[in-house]
């Protein structure tokens, strides 16, 4: 249980109807795994599901918040909802409860909820919350299935390999060896391939993890660096355009989401640097807040990003005109949304025959190495 003190946590425990035997206190992520372990995306979804319910029911939220406590199954999520129920007893409003879990209420979230505490459309709030919740959770399991596949290919490929690199060329070099056969160019290569393996294997496999953890480290700690690889990563032939496509697409969609909220334009566009997780679009969202706060309007600051294709400026040219913007913002949404499912089954399709098609092709250039010396040699023997 989160409490500042043993004071504290007497007191909290005494509200629930429980006495303090033996305290003990752990760090954060001891704390967070004995509870339960991390709280997932559809215990979000259930709480705004419950969340919405109770609004539009007419139940009051500290009420509302007891029963979702006693019903969750989570026991880390329960032990949120206990202080949450504990600091609106206190007085704190809903936004400021979930202000106090950062860990699990995001500042979008806390924002949403504060703009619907302010308009007094907490329902709708927490529909969108739903909606956009089961969309991220969508597009987590597109972007999984995208990349399964590739990873066990790559595995199995890189096993193949380095098992006949290891195995089966020392072989057959012995073999060679012993019958002074002349070697052609590529079982030459072939064979200096797998003495480097043989010879130098800690390097050969340490060194691509180490350059991962430095690269990591790297961008961490610095942010020229990060930045290039952002761009890096929006600029990859076949990864590039679809992450753009996702991190445009949750943009509209929370942009959306805050102006129906009542949130203005300005503070919509500075809350989405935050949620693009990509500091060229951050960047880039940044610059167009400032060209709309030097008086340019939203259609002409996003032109001038050059992120969005010409059909999305016309739908927010229009919705700007009409007045009717957060339907210009969802109908982006949905443009990406499906431009983005679309993209990842192309990808899909297309990923699987080529990966299959590529160990094919190793595999046949390692063999026709490793045999063509042995042809040669029955090619000669007279019977």
């Amino acid at each position: 249980m989160d409490a500042a003190n043993e004071g504290d946590l007497e007191l909290r425990l005494r509200r629930m109807g429980l006495d303090l035997i033996t305290c003990k206190q752990v760090d954060e992520k001891t704390a967070s795994f004995a509870a339960g372990g991390k709280i997932t995306r559809p215990d979000l979804i259930n709480f705004c599901c419950d969340m919405e319910q109770m609004n539009r029911s007419g139940i009051p939220l500290i009420d509302g918040l007891r029963d979702l406590r006693d019903t969750v199954d989570s026991p880390r999520f329960r032990e949120v909802l206990t202080v949450m129920t504990e600091d609106m007893e206190g007085g704190k409003v809903m936004s400021q409860c979930l202000a106090a879990h950062p860990e699990v209420f995001d500042n979008v979230f806390v924002s949403l909820v504060k703009a619907g505490e302010q308009t007094g459309r907490m329902a709708e709030v927490f529909e969108n919350l739903v909606s956009s919740l089961k969309w991220q959770d969508e597009l987590v399991s597109q972007t999984k299935r995208l990349l399964i596949y590739p990873a066990m290919v790559l595995v199995v490929v890189i096993a193949v390999v380095v098992f006949l690199l290891m195995f089966l060329v020392p072989q057959v070099v012995g073999l060679l060896k012993t019958m002074g056969v002349a070697l052609p160019v590529q079982t030459k290569v072939l064979i200096f391939a797998s003495n480097v393996v043989i010879a130098y294997w800690p390097i050969v496999f340490g060194a691509p993890a180490l350059a991962a953890i430095v690269l990591v480290f790297v961008v961490r700690g610095n942010p020229a660096v990060a930045y290039l690889w952002d761009y890096t990563k929006l600029h990859l032939p076949l990864t590039g355009p679809i992450l753009q496509k996702i991190i445009l697409a949750r943009f509209a969609n929370f942009f959306a989401l805050m102006y129906q909220s009542g949130i203005t334009v300005l503070d919509a566009i500075r809350t989405g640097e935050e949620i693009v997780g990509n500091r060229v679009m951050a960047d880039g969202l940044m610059r167009a807040g400032q060209q709309i706060s030097a008086g340019e309007s939203l259609t002409e600051a996003f032109r001038n990003l050059g992120l969005f294709p010409p059909l999305v400026i016309r739908m927010l040219h229009v919705g700007e005109t009409t007045g009717a913007l957060d339907t210009a913002l969802n109908n982006i949404n949905y443009f990406y949304t499906r431009d983005v499912r679309e993209s990842v089954d192309k990808a899909l399709k297309l990923l699987e025959p080529s990966l299959t098609l590529g160990l094919g092709v190793v595999l046949a250039l390692i063999m026709w190495s490793v045999l063509s010396p042995v042809y040669d040699i029955l090619g000669k023997l007279k019977f």
